[in-house]
């Protein structure tokens, strides 16, 4: 079975790549597929990432902090307290005083640049979590020239703005909350296009908030329009998976990167890892 989707091109080599299968969606391993069981307790570690990529997936979504000299962490918390075997607040911290701490008790916190260089076929999605990974991450970006090995995110407008300023819209971006909203609550594609503005590649959102049904298949058609993909998290349930795909989106995150592999499979819309 294929779906309805239809992709837009963006413009953009990480996403457009999806293209080259026709039917085939983006599937991102959130955090390595942070619930998987046998990771479970490992979120945003190489071993977490490396058992993704085992499985065939190529786009990895990981969170960023900036340690306090300077140093890019794949991290999703602005502490270690939760996941780790240390406490401390990252952006207060060095990067020798982060490696003593453990995920679950075994895996170190890894740097964006080992998880660049572990896998260097692999495409990120990126979400800025401080206002110190901004402009860390721009260098980063820019440095190793990797503007079509990443896309990123926040949910902040002011960081997000601010990216896109340091990078020249060199690399993709996810859409803010109002931008989000123009396609959500404006019924004219045109119209929704033109006050959301420029700058936004892919809408990232929920499928619900609260009470709220966010993808809907008229936000979906005019994302499409407005030649924008439809991204959306964090899915975990194969039946939620299946409506979403038969909504027509362009891509999903999961924390069980084995039921959306299975689902994905069967629908014949598994894209291969080249």
């Amino acid at each position: 079975m294929t779906s309805p989707v239809n992709t837009p091109r963006t413009g953009f080599a990480y996403l457009d790549r999806v293209l080259e299968d026709p039917g085939s969606v983006l599937a991102f391993a959130h955090r390595g597929g942070a619930y998987h069981p046998e990771i479970e307790g490992l979120e945003n570690t190489l071993a977490a990432f490396r058992h993704a990529v085992g499985l065939g997936y190529s786009y990895l979504e990981t969170d960023v902090h900036v340690t306090r000299d300077g140093v890019l962490l794949a991290f999703h918390d602005s502490v270690l307290d939760r996941v780790t075997d240390r406490r401390g607040e990252i952006a207060a911290l060095s990067l020798s005083e982060v490696r003593e701490a453990r995920v679950g008790g075994r895996e170190s916190v890894p740097t964006l640049a080992e998880l660049f260089d572990a896998f260097p076929d692999a495409r990120f999605n990126i979400d800025l979590k401080s206002d110190g990974a901004v402009p860390a991450l721009a260098d980063f970006i820019a440095a190793r020239d990797a503007w079509d090995r990443v896309l990123v995110g926040s949910f902040s407008r002011r960081r997000t703005a601010q990216f896109r300023q340091l990078t020249g819209g060199r690399v993709p971006t996810s859409a803010t909350l109002g931008q989000i909203a123009a396609f959500r609550l404006v019924p004219s594609a045109w119209l929704a296009s033109r006050l959301a503005g420029d700058g936004a590649a892919a809408l990232q959102i929920p499928h619900r908030r609260k009470r709220v049904l966010v993808v809907t298949p008229g936000l979906v058609r005019r994302a499409h329009a407005a030649g924008r993909q439809v991204h959306v998290w964090t899915i975990d349930d194969a039946d939620e998976m299946r409506a979403l795909l038969d909504r027509g989106v362009d891509g999903l995150f999961t924390d069980r990167t084995d039921i959306l592999k299975a689902v994905l499979v069967q629908r014949g819309q598994w894209r291969e890892s080249s």
